[in-house]
């Protein structure tokens, strides 16, 4: 049946078995960008989904290649607009693997300070997105309420507040303004007590747990096997995170713990434990954000750099940094020129759309809503 779909089939239309096509997007509010579902349904029960991508694509890896290496860094912001300092992150990673630069120590605090700030950012967006997609509004202002605070603070640090475009090949644009160290601290101060309120509020709620415990099952066998990264993975019992399993930056100077998914509210890699994972990562970071603000060295924020990078054709170099998304691998090969020959980005939302139409089998339209918000995936990611 799945063979049998064409994207221009209508929806509504019946097919020779009885079922029925229903076309989920590509501007459904529970896609979370312009992310087409093609479902085949008998009444409310789907039979079938298929994803149909490429609704963003820009060929950013291909504009890479016409681009040099320092000035192509804006473009990296676009493959995630609610990940950004990570993509940012990840390819200033492997452009100064390949060409040898060293980056000072306090760019590499400020670059994990960055980090967490946005990993927070996003996953604030998650834990809002996600319950007023199953009907629950009000969470959505509490979580946007605390991402503004962090945006505040972002913009303080570089002047942006979405695409953020903060790390450079070699270091970060800006150093820490003054005062903005004990505004992140109130900040964290007050997040505490926000996710307290947030707990009490949605996601230990009875009916919100009814709602999405046991939805969407991922076993942890079925996460490796589609190669899901990050909470996605981790919600499915899967103990692996890149900042402590292939350390990179300073994080083997930092403590925090690798949350996974367990099955005191449901089963192990169920909706829920998706959303609490998450919700419990935002913790963690900022716990790494208090540390980092504790150790942060003195000294400059940019390492030396060469005006242009020339070099030998056929080099080549790699990066992996745990985006808010997962495990996200930046693979660069030089020219020769100035620009690589190629770059190639391994992102975390495309294998967890992948995982979709196996775990959304057999279950309702709404608790599809309820699976596909929960896996996080954003569109810019899939196509890029």
């Amino acid at each position: 049946m799945v063979d049998e779909l064409r994207p221009e089939i209508p929806a509504g239309v019946l097919v020779e078995d009885g079922e029925m096509v229903l076309n989920m997007g590509p501007h459904h509010p529970s896609t979370h960008g312009v992310i087409r579902l093609i479902l085949t349904m008998d009444g409310e029960v789907i039979h079938t989904v298929t994803p149909d991508i490429g609704y963003l694509h820009r060929a950013i890896e291909k504009i890479a290649e016409k681009t040099p290496y320092y000035t192509f860094m804006p473009f990296t912001d676009r493959i995630d607009y609610l990940g950004a300092m990570f993509m940012n992150h990840g390819y200033a990673m492997a452009v100064e693997k390949l060409a040898g630069i060293e980056v000072p120590r306090r760019a590499e605090y400020l670059r994990v300070l960055a980090d967490e700030l946005n990993r927070m950012a996003s996953h604030l967006i998650f834990m809002g997105t996600m319950t007023m997609d199953i009907g629950a509004y009000t969470p959505f202002l509490h979580a946007l309420r605390e991402r503004e605070k962090i945006n505040d603070i972002i913009e303080a640090l570089c002047g942006a507040r979405l695409t953020y475009n903060y790390i450079r090949v070699g270091g970060v644009s800006f150093d820490l303004p003054p005062g903005l160290t004990g505004q992140i601290l109130d900040f964290l101060d007050g997040y505490e007590v926000f996710l307290d309120e947030f707990d009490r509020l949605i996601t230990y709620n009875e009916i919100f747990v009814k709602r999405v415990a046991n939805v969407g099952i991922i076993p942890a066998d079925m996460a490796i096997s589609y190669g899901l990264v990050g909470p996605n993975l981790r919600a499915s019992g899967v103990d692996y995170d890149v900042r402590r399993d292939a350390p990179y930056s300073v994080y083997p100077e930092l403590n925090f713990d690798v949350i996974t998914g367990d099955d005191k509210y449901g089963s192990v890699g169920d909706a829920f434990n998706r959303l609490r994972v998450r919700i419990a990562e935002t913790a963690q970071s900022a716990r790494l954000i208090r540390q980092v603000l504790q150790k942060m060295p003195t000294g400059p924020i940019m390492g030396k750099l060469p005006r242009k990078l020339k070099l030998d054709p056929g080099k080549d170099a790699f990066s992996r940094v745990e985006s808010s998304r997962g495990d996200t691998l930046f693979y660069i090969v030089a020219g020769g020129g100035n620009s690589p020959h190629r770059l190639r980005v391994r992102t975390g939302s495309f294998t967890a759309l992948s995982v979709v139409p196996e775990i959304g089998q057999g279950v309702m339209v709404a608790d599809l809503v309820a699976i596909f918000a929960s896996t996080d995936v954003i569109a810019p990611e899939t196509d890029r």
